[in-house]
């Protein structure tokens, strides 16, 4: 047996050889040496079983433009904070942005925040522009982030769940049992929300690259709090004053009435003690 099979590839290759194939060691059948097999077709492949995860199945090329997502928080000692937001407010606009939201606060000393986003090539420009909004900057701090190879990723996924989803409805549309049918359309719901799901993270990725995030904290130049404090009334102070001195008149007065009503208790003990001293003296 073992011999046979020794022979047998042997004999296949000389029936080859006799049906005119052209020989590949000279002579009159001689042809050079044949060009690269095309690549597999993707539906082919996608046909056998285990070649779906192949590293020829990724796109492998790195964009030449990455995504880049940066954003910055800058601390502004302003004249005036009111004034200063609503002129970060027109600038975000002007620049192509919008504010993602402010707030101001405080009675005495007044301050306050704002956020905005602009388009990521107007970045450097913004905070040049705020800068010169300010007195003064006390803090400035840029990051940036690379997104590109999550995005490829994402891309790469996409494009096989798509594919999936291809299959499943040629699948669908040669299914005649009632059970294939729902158990195709139970596949198809997932693969769908897979694919919702990977072009949601596709799109945020894509405004946060396209769009950054700065915050501005906003500070008075001069903290000094108002000159007559909130609520003061001259009239009310008289008043208080008045009510101090009939209260202090009242107190005193009922002073007397106690000294007046006990005098003879505390008469008595101050002449029993002056007329012993007296007696000791003598």
């Amino acid at each position: 047996m073992i011999a046979m099979l020794s022979i047998c590839p042997l004999i296949v290759t000389g029936f080859n050889g006799c049906e005119g194939e052209p020989s590949y060691y000279g002579g009159e059948g001689y042809e050079p040496m044949p060009a690269p097999m095309p690549a597999m077709p993707p539906e082919e492949k996608a046909a056998m079983p285990g070649m779906e995860g192949f590293p020829e199945d990724r796109d492998m090329t790195i964009p030449t433009e990455r995504m880049i997502v940066r954003n910055g928080d800058i601390s502004l000692v302003v004249e005036d904070v009111p004034t200063a937001r609503d002129e970060i407010e027109q600038l975000a606009v002007g620049l192509g942005g919008w504010v993602v939201d402010s707030n101001i606060y405080g009675e005495e000393e007044t301050r306050g925040w704002i956020s905005i986003r602009v388009p990521s090539e107007k970045f450097d420009q913004a905070l040049t522009e705020l800068r010169a909004l300010a007195v003064r900057v006390t803090s400035e701090s840029t990051s940036t982030q690379d997104i590109t190879e999550e995005y490829v990723d994402l891309e790469s996924r996409l494009r096989n769940a798509e594919a999936t989803e291809d299959q499943y409805l040629a699948l669908l549309g040669k299914a005649e049992e009632v059970e294939d049918i729902l158990s195709i359309y139970e596949a198809l719901s997932r693969i769908r929300y897979e694919i919702e799901q990977i072009k949601g993270r596709m799109q945020y990725l894509e405004q946060r690259s396209a769009m950054s995030l700065i915050s501005v904290s906003l500070a008075p130049e001069v903290s000094l709090g108002p000159l007559v404090p909130p609520g003061w009334s001259a009239s009310e102070s008289l008043n208080s004053a008045i009510r101090g001195l009939t209260t202090f008149g009242q107190g005193l007065g009922t002073a007397f009435i106690w000294i007046g009503i006990f005098s003879p208790i505390w008469g008595t003990i101050l002449g029993v003690t002056y007329w012993r001293r007296r007696r000791r003296k003598v």
